[in-house]
């Protein structure tokens, strides 16, 4: 039977992402792990995440999950990031003050603000709240194997405050609007990582994460 570690460390939607998984393949063995052992020898592995930056990565370094991620992406075993285990895989967020998170991907976490620092206007005058809730289009800008099955465009669940600025333009797989363009997914090689829940978004979510679990981890 395949396996999936999905790495517990006190910060993640858990028991939703777990469900979703067993839902979309009920043949593969989920796992709601930090036991390191575990974490490598699962066929796959997906670092969750909500909350403060600040306290997720304070307790990914006291569990030893940084160093779970750093081999589980090294190992080429196919790796997902989802909400603040995207943001988690970025050089620094500017969240809290500012925080060095796993600098898997280079770029960095910013606020939901103007250039100025004010809050969020589109331009037909519409104030937008922060954090940025709901369902919002998702532009694909990678043919990747996750995105199978699903028509560019598709909308799918954020909760967040704080959004990805990717370095690399080249890696980033799908971008979205909310007063300003934000990168929503980056892939490289055996990762993919998103900024909104796949286990919340219907149909599309479960289709990604279906794609997911079939996945071989190469891009």
């Amino acid at each position: 039977m395949s396996s999936i570690a999905v790495i517990d460390y006190g910060m993640g939607n858990l028991h939703s992402v777990a469900k979703a998984l067993e839902h979309v393949a009920p043949n593969v063995e989920v796992m709601v792990t930090a036991d390191p052992q575990k974490v490598s020898d699962a066929d796959r592995v997906l670092l969750p995440g909500v909350g403060a930056i600040r306290d997720c990565m304070a307790e990914i370094r006291r569990l030893g999950v940084d160093q779970e991620v750093a081999d589980a992406i090294a190992s080429g075993k196919p790796f997902l990031g989802i909400c603040v285990g995207y943001q988690a895989l970025m050089q620094h967020s500017q969240e809290n003050g500012g925080v060095d998170c796993l600098g898997h991907f280079d770029g960095e976490v910013r606020y939901f603000c103007n250039e100025q620092g004010d809050e969020l206007i589109e331009t037909n005058g519409e104030r937008l709240k922060v954090p940025h809730m709901g369902w919002n289009e998702v532009r694909q800008s990678l043919d990747h194997p996750l995105w199978e099955g699903i028509a560019d465009g598709s909308r799918f669940y954020f909760v967040h405050s704080y959004y990805v600025d990717a370095a690399e333009k080249a890696l980033v797989a799908g971008n979205c609007h909310y007063g300003v363009d934000f990168d929503v997914a980056l892939a490289r090689d055996n990762v993919f990582a998103t900024q909104f829940h796949p286990e919340k978004s219907h149909t599309v979510g479960l289709q990604l994460l279906n794609n997911f679990l079939h996945w071989d981890g190469k891009f």
